[in-house]
C-alpha cells in the first residue's frame, strides 16, 4: 500500500556573536537557545522510537555551544546575572532592566508569577532608568534568576530536582540559587552535544548541516547570480569567491563528521540559498543530498508546485555532479512555524495532520508514495508555543506514530526509499520568494557588501607580508563577516530590537580583519550601515567662537554661540553598547574650527582612544593617552573635555567625527552626513 513518508527537518541556527579580538559574546541568543530549544527537542523523540527527523546543525553555532558548555564564553549579560545583587552598580541595573525582559510575556514571563511581578512594576516605571524605590536586592536577584530559569528547557523544568526547587521557590532567592542558576546553564549547555551524538548513533535521527559561518552560498560564488532571480536588480560591485563558498562547505562537512562522529550526507544551504555553482561544489564536498523550499522548484520547472509536485524526492545532476534534493512546503512549516503557537496543542496538531492526509490523497489513490518535506527553524517558533512547544509535539508525533498510513522518516532515508524525479539544473533562489533580496540589492545590503569586497581584497593584497597565525585570524574574520545574518537585518524587510547591535557587530568583524593584516580600518567602518531614526538632538552655530585649547571650559561664555550635538544614549544602551560620548560642541572662525567633546566615560576608559577628525574630506588624528592629547594637523588638548581646534581658510566647512579604540569602531558623529560649520565673515550671509 502506498505511504506516506513524513520528513521533519529542523534548522537550529543562531549568528556568530563572539568577537575573535576580545573574547566577547556581544549578544547572548546562542546561550538562550541551547538552554530551551536544541536539548529538548531531540530529547523528546526518546518517547516516541518510531519517529525519525532531520536535525540541521550550523557549526558556527555549535562551537558557540560548545564553549558555554567548558565554561569558557565570556558573555557580559551571563555575567551580570551572577553578579551578587548587592554589588549592581547603577549602570548594571540599569542593564539588567534593559535586557532582563527580552522572553515573550505571555508564555514565559507570566508562566512564573513573581517575574511577571516585576516586569509589570518595570513596565510602570521609567524603563531607562533604575526604577528608584521599587527595586532593591531583592527584587534584582529575583530577577537575575527568574530571567534565566524562563529559558530553562522543559525537560528540565520538569524532570530536574534542583531546577524544580529554584521553580518552587518563587521568590527570595539567595547568593547560592544564584551560583545553582548559573551551574544549570552550564550544565544544559554540556548536555546538547552527547544528546545529538547518542540520537544519531541509533539511527533515529540524521545530522544535516551548513556552510560553517552560515553565508548565502551563490552570492559568495557570484553576487551578480542576483540578477537572475531578480532581473535589473541593483547590485554592488562584484563579489565572486567560490573558494571562500568552498572552505565554508569542507569546514562544515569535517566539523559535524568530528563532533558528532557521523559524516552529515546533507546540506540545508544557508536560508535554503542554491545555484547550480553552489550545489556543485557541495558535491564535490561529500554531501548527498540538498534542500530548498517549493518556491524554488516552481520556478525551476515553471509550474506550480502543488503537493504532486513537491511531494517527492529529485535528483539533480549537472556535468558529473548529482544531489538528491527535497523542497519544502512552505505552507505547511510557516503554520508550525507562525500560526499554531495560538491555537490548543491537539487541535493544532490534528489539523496539520489533516492537511497532510488531504494533500497526499491524490497521490495514494493513483498507488504513488508521497514524501512531505516540512522544514523550518528549529528554535525560535518555540518560545510563543505552551510549555516551549512540547505538548504540541507529544499530540503530534503521537498522532504520526499512531496512522499506519504515516511514518516519519529522514531525508537520507526518504532518498534510499523513493524514486527520485531527475532535474538538469536548478533556479536560483532562497527560500524567501525564491530569490536573494532580502540580503542584496538594497541601498544597506549593497554597501555591506561593498565593505566586505574591500576587505577581502585588502586580505588577497596583505596576506603573504603577516605572519601565519595573522593570516588565519583575518581570513577567519572574512568567513565570519560572509554569514548571512548580518544582511538580514539591513534593507526594508526586517527589524529588530538588536539591529543596531547586528550593524555594529559586522563591522567590527570587518575592522578586525584589517587589525591582524596589521593594516589601519577604513574610516567608513566608524560609521552604521544600517539607517535608523536617531534621536540626536542638533543646535546649529549661532555666532564664531575662538576658545583657548586647553581642555578646560575656561568660563561659561568661551563657548557661547557654538553648536551642540547631543547624543542619544538610548542606542547604545543595550547589551552594554558603549555610549562614548555625551555632545559635541562646535564652531568656528575665519581661520579655523573649534570643536569641544564631553565625554561620558573616565580619562582611564578613553586611554588609547583615537579620534579622526574629518574636516572637508581630509582627516586629523588625535590621539589620548595616559591623560593627554597628541594631534595631527590640529592642536588639542585633553583634560575636563576635549578641545580641538583645525585651522581652515573654507567659507563652509565640513565636519565630521569618528572614534576608534584598538582598531575598532566605537562611534561616528553625526552617524549620517556631516556638521555645518560657516568662517565669521559668512555669518551675517
Amino acid at each position: 500500500m502506498p505511504k506516506i513518508h513524513l520528513c521533519f527537518l529542523w534548522h537550529m541556527h543562531q549568528p556568530f556573536y563572539k568577537d575573535l579580538a576580545s573574547g566577547e559574546y556581544r549578544l547572548p541568543w546562542t546561550r538562550m537557545h541551547a538552554l530551551k530549544d536544541y536539548y529538548g527537542m531531540v530529547k523528546i523523540l526518546e518517547e516516541f522510537p518510531t519517529i525519525r527527523q532531520t536535525f540541521n546543525l550550523v557549526p558556527s553555532m555549535m562551537v558557540q555551544v560548545e564553549e558555554y558548555a567548558r565554561g569558557e564564553a565570556n558573555d557580559p549579560l551571563l555575567h551580570l546575572a551572577l553578579k551578587p545583587a548587592e554589588d549592581l552598580t547603577d549602570d548594571d541595573k540599569a542593564r539588567i532592566l534593559k535586557n532582563f525582559f527580552y522572553a515573550n510575556p505571555d508564555r514565559m514571563i507570566r508562566r512564573f508569577p513573581r517575574y511577571a511581578e516585576i516586569h509589570a512594576a518595570w513596565q510602570q516605571q521609567d524603563q531607562t532608568g533604575i526604577a528608584r524605590g521599587v527595586f532593591g536586592v531583592p527584587e534584582f536577584r529575583d530577577l537575575q534568576v527568574l530571567s534565566q530559569v524562563a529559558w530553562f528547557d522543559e525537560e528540565f523544568l520538569d524532570n530536574d530536582p534542583e531546577v524544580r526547587a529554584l521553580v518552587d521557590k518563587e521568590r527570595g532567592y539567595s547568593l547560592a540559587d544564584q551560583a545553582l542558576m548559573g551551574r544549570k546553564q552550564r550544565e544544559i549547555c554540556g548536555a546538547v552535544i552527547p544528546q545529538y551524538r547518542k540520537m544519531a548513533a541509533t539511527g533515529q535521527i540524521e545530522i544535516s548541516t551548513t556552510p560553517f559561518y552560515h553565508p548565502i552560498l551563490p552570492l559568495l560564488c557570484d553576487s551578480d547570480i542576483a540578477s537572475v532571480s531578480h532581473p535589473g536588480v541593483p547590485l554592488p560591485p562584484r563579489f565572486r569567491y567560490p573558494e571562500d563558498a568552498k572552505l565554508q562547505l569542507d569546514r562544515a562537512y569535517s566539523y559535524v563528521e568530528k563532533t558528532f562522529g557521523v559524516a552529515p550526507a546533507g546540506l540545508w544551504p544557508s536560508e535554503g540559498s542554491v545555484s547550480d555553482e553552489a550545489l556543485s561544489l557541495a558535491a564535490d564536498a561529500g554531501f548527498r543530498w540538498a534542500a530548498t523550499d517549493n518556491g524554488v522548484l516552481a520556478r525551476t520547472l515553471n509550474r506550480d508546485a502543488g503537493a504532486d509536485v513537491t511531494y517527492r524526492p529529485y535528483r539533480w545532476k549537472r556535468q558529473g555532479r548529482e544531489l538528491g534534493m527535497i523542497f519544502r512546503d512552505h505552507l505547511l512549516s510557516d503554520l508550525i512555524g507562525f500560526v499554531y503557537s495560538g491555537m490548543n496543542p491537539q487541535e493544532a496538531a490534528n489539523d496539520f495532520l489533516r492537511r497532510i492526509r488531504e494533500n497526499c490523497a491524490p497521490m495514494l489513490a493513483r498507488g504513488e508514495d508521497a514524501m512531505v518535506p516540512v522544514i523550518l527553524d528549529g528554535e525560535n517558533a518555540w518560545e510563543y508555543y505552551e510549555r516551549g512547544g512540547r505538548p504540541f509535539f507529544r499530540a503530534l508525533y503521537s498522532g504520526v506514530a499512531a496512522d499506519p498510513g504515516m511514518e516519519a522518516i529522514t531525508v537520507s532515508e526518504a532518498h534510499a526509499r523513493l524514486k527520485a524525479t531527475p532535474l538538469d539544473h536548478i533556479f536560483p533562489g532562497s527560500w524567501i520568494g525564491a530569490n536573494f533580496d532580502v540580503w542584496i540589492g538594497a541601498e544597506e545590503d549593497n554597501k555591506a557588501w561593498r565593505l566586505l569586497l574591500a576587505a577581502r581584497e585588502a586580505w588577497a593584497d596583505h596576506a603573504d607580508k603577516v605572519t601565519a597565525e595573522q593570516r588565519e585570524l583575518a581570513l577567519e574574520e572574512i568567513l565570519i563577516s560572509e554569514g548571512s545574518d548580518w544582511n538580514w537585518w539591513y534593507g526594508p524587510e526586517h527589524d529588530s530590537a538588536n539591529a543596531v547591535e547586528f550593524d555594529q557587530i559586522y563591522r567590527e568583524h570587518l575592522a578586525n580583519v584589517y587589525r591582524a593584516l596589521g593594516v589601519a580600518p577604513p574610516a567608513e567602518l566608524s560609521h552604521p550601515i544600517i539607517k535608523i531614526h536617531e534621536e540626536e538632538t542638533q543646535l546649529e552655530p549661532l555666532g564664531p567662537i575662538s576658545p583657548r585649547v586647553n581642555g578646560v571650559i575656561d568660563s561659561y561664555f568661551e563657548w557661547m554661540g557654538a553648536g551642540v550635538f547631543r547624543v542619544d544614549s538610548r542606542q547604545g544602551s543595550m547589551h552594554g553598547k558603549r555610549t562614548l560620548v555625551r555632545e559635541v560642541h562646535y564652531g568656528g572662525d575665519a581661520e579655523s574650527v573649534a570643536l569641544r567633546i564631553d565625554f561620558a566615560e573616565s580619562a582611564d576608559a578613553l586611554n588609547g582612544l583615537e579620534v579622526r577628525v574629518s574636516l572637508n574630506g581630509v582627516d586629523n588624528v588625535v590621539r589620548l593617552q595616559d591623560g593627554r592629547a597628541t594631534a595631527t594637523g590640529a592642536r588639542a588638548a585633553f583634560g575636563d573635555v576635549l578641545e580641538i581646534v583645525v585651522p581652515t581658510s573654507a567659507l563652509k566647512n565640513e565636519v565630521s567625527l569618528t572614534f576608534w579604540q584598538d582598531g575598532l569602531p566605537l562611534e561616528a558623529i553625526p552617524r549620517n552626513g556631516a556638521l555645518q560649520i560657516l568662517a565669521s565673515q559668512d555669518w551675517a550671509g
